[in-house]
């Protein structure tokens, strides 16, 4: 059976082609989502872009046509209308009293519901409760799939253990500095890809770095990088990713409190002299729908809490070191001359990305959009890297599989310019890895 989506506002606000992607079915944008569109079209977020490209795309579609008879999407493409409002029907009047933009939304779709029956009609929402109030009413629901991944646990193997190695290879791994053919591990099928691994037999274990075009593992070292030195096998791996030339592209995912901020600025320190500029960054992401306006003071004053957490691992690198030593100064230093600049994403997003080692804090709150966007600005000679708990999303229409850190993962899986690693321990106290693991 042919199938008619009819789309809510914020899957609009999350892809602006979204309408293109529903292959043969019909699409359905009802009028309330235009009005709704309109109070989108001033400003600077992602959100107002998509909101105004999405008003530009659909002005080329229609030219001089009517949405009466429906307008065609293309070869191999469905309809495309815009429907307009539709009185409450009893059981909507006596389950919703207010007649709220959703509300209304969805006594559009009820009435293409009924009134469509050579077709199944389904409402598209990235609202959960929204998609629970259709569903109440007898009216299919889901959300939109469009850029989701399918599985985010194979994050868990971003590190992989080969175990039962010859005690013969693994004392040639340590003596070598050239690294160590993988033919020597016979129990190992070299993968398609480079990755991390823990080479193991009954008393011995070395960390390693498989490099695919040679077929060689090269031993990894634990390094200190601006006093802040790897405490687990994962962490090791973090800063060899972090460290290494080769890797334009690193994504560090994990729980709160397993370092992930912190080792990348302390590498970004210890390689400050290769670039030209320090940029950490994250979004602003307002809790329980509390706005900026809301907040006191001034611009500087608003943002200022949202930007905190990444002053306090600057000052935990800052406290390795006593006031009048050289590192010390050198981070005052690269401060004063923004060298180094701590500043919300949206400040930095228009801005020239050449020749910079670039941090994202708390990825998982960007839309696949966005990280498109920003990856898109890398100049030459520059670095990013992308860091998140996929667990603790802020937005409300996103989740683990379709916000931006996962799709990045996911998409750049295999490249020899990328590399991720998920860690595991937490780092920060006893106290806290058992409070982010019960609680």
């Amino acid at each position: 059976m042919k199938k008619m989506f009819v789309l809510d506002t914020n899957v609009i606000l999350h892809d602006y082609k979204s309408i293109y992607s529903f292959d043969e079915h019909d699409v359905v944008i009802p009028i309330v989502v235009l009005e709704e569109l309109d109070k989108f079209k001033k400003g600077s977020d992602l959100i107002n872009f998509h909101a105004r490209e999405f008003m530009r795309l659909l002005d080329s579609l229609v030219g001089d046509f009517l949405f009466t008879e429906g307008i065609s999407l293309g070869i191999n493409k469905g309809m495309f209308y815009i429907e307009t409002g539709k009185e409450f029907s009893y059981e909507m009047q006596k389950s919703f009293s207010e007649k709220s933009a959703d509300h209304r939304i969805l006594a559009i779709t009820e009435y293409l519901h009924q009134k469509k029956l050579d077709r199944k009609v389904i409402l598209v929402t990235q609202d959960i409760n929204f998609r629970m109030k259709a569903k109440s009413l007898g009216i299919q629901s889901e959300d939109y799939q469009t850029g989701k991944i399918a599985n985010v646990d194979q994050f868990d193997l971003s590190i992989q253990t080969v175990d039962k190695c010859d005690s013969e290879a693994i004392a040639q791994f340590y003596k070598s500095s050239e690294g160590v053919e993988v033919s020597k591990f016979s129990n190992f099928t070299p993968p398609k890809q480079n990755g991390f691994y823990i080479l193991k037999n009954e008393k011995n274990s070395a960390l390693a770095f498989y490099e695919r075009e040679k077929l060689l593992f090269h031993r990894i070292e634990k390094q200190r990088c601006f006093g802040i030195a790897p405490r687990n096998a994962e962490q090791t791996f973090a800063l060899d990713a972090l460290l290494r030339p080769e890797i334009k592209l690193v994504s560090l995912t994990g729980k709160a409190g397993t370092g992930k901020t912190l080792l990348a600025l302390a590498a970004a320190l210890h390689q400050h002299k290769n670039f030209q500029q320090i940029f950490l960054a994250r979004p602003i992401v307002p809790l329980a729908n509390r706005d900026m306006g809301f907040l006191p003071g001034d611009v500087k004053d608003k943002i200022g809490p949202y930007m905190q957490p990444l002053f306090d691992n600057l000052s935990v690198i800052k406290h390795k070191y006593k006031s009048n030593s050289f590192e010390y100064q050198k981070i005052e230093e690269m401060l004063k001359e923004e060298q180094l600049l701590i500043s919300p994403l949206a400040y930095i997003r228009g801005r020239s990305l050449t020749n910079v080692f670039f941090i994202v804090d708390e990825a998982q709150n960007l839309t696949p959009h966005e990280i498109k966007t920003i990856i898109t600005r890398a100049g030459e000679n520059t670095k990013m890297v992308f860091t998140g708990d996929i667990q603790q999303i802020d937005s409300p229409y996103l989740d683990s599989k379709s916000n931006g850190l996962s799709y990045l993962t996911d998409k750049m899986a295999g490249q020899d310019i990328f590399s991720h690693v998920q860690l595991v321990k937490g780092e920060r106290s006893f106290l806290a890895d058992l409070a982010s693991d019960l609680l």
